[in-house]
């Protein structure tokens, strides 16, 4: 690792991660010309970015998404280094994106998202200084997915001894809010439907599940649920029918 030669007393640390040597090369040489940052560089991977934000004073870590190798692997890399450092920004670099990778990205921790396709240099440069001054970068596709997340009704998924699933997706949702502590009245208002239908699908799980009461079905839901991520469940509330 080496700094660049410029190092005023405002400038941003920054470390770069990119497992493309041609990129990074390009990369760094682009950013140690900006007098406003100081650039360390180290290899993407875990073991490697955790001693580089350990060793350097890094405000921003800028990492480079590599789209051909397992995209899994490299988040958890990323939840790792935030767990470890959470006071460091990190800054994922895409050549594309999707829903799916934007939510992964900040549930992981990063603060931002810069797509290096369709965005200039000099952007990136705002980016950098804007994230390592405490805000996120994120544009208006990425806000949307994000809300959408926040916005979508929890699922438990219900299963017997079997591992066989017992409800159907409606149903889950209804045990999941009512496990949440919902009465029948705010169920049937995040779910839009009536409070009757409500009453309805809980007649019919208890049926399903062999018990008689809210406490029980709470008690069952903790015992044998499997909460699922939101993003399985987009438009999910739209989607399923009430019967």
């Amino acid at each position: 690792m080496s700094p660049s030669s410029a190092d005023p007393s405002a400038a941003v640390t920054v470390l770069i991660a990119d497992s493309s040597r041609m990129q990074a090369q390009l990369l760094t040489s682009a950013l140690r010309r900006r007098s406003e940052f100081r650039i360390f560089t180290c290899l993407v991977d875990t073991t490697s970015l955790l001693q580089a934000v350990a060793s350097t004073p890094a405000k921003v870590v800028v990492l480079s998404l590599n789209h051909s190798a397992n995209i899994a692997n490299q988040m958890a890399t990323i939840r790792r280094v935030h767990l470890s450092h959470p006071d460091v920004a990190k800054v994922l670099l895409v050549e594309s994106y999707d829903r799916e990778l934007v939510v992964s990205a900040f549930r992981s921790g990063a603060r931002g998202i810069f797509c290096i396709s369709d965005a200039h240099f000099r952007l990136l440069c705002r980016c950098i200084q804007r994230v390592a001054a405490g805000q996120i970068w994120v544009n208006t596709e990425q806000m949307n997915f994000l809300l959408d997340l926040v916005s979508e009704v929890p699922s438990l998924r219900v299963l017997n001894s079997s591992g066989h699933q017992l409800l159907t997706p409606r149903e889950e949702q209804v045990v999941a809010l009512v496990a949440e502590g919902l009465s029948n009245r705010d169920t049937a208002r995040e779910l839009n439907l009536s409070e009757h239908t409500i009453k309805k699908y809980l007649f019919r799980i208890f049926d399903k599940l062999g018990i008689s009461s809210r406490v029980e079905l709470v008690l069952y839901a903790v015992n044998n649920g499997d909460p699922r991520q939101a993003e399985w469940l987009v438009g999910m509330s739209h989607s399923i029918p009430d019967s």
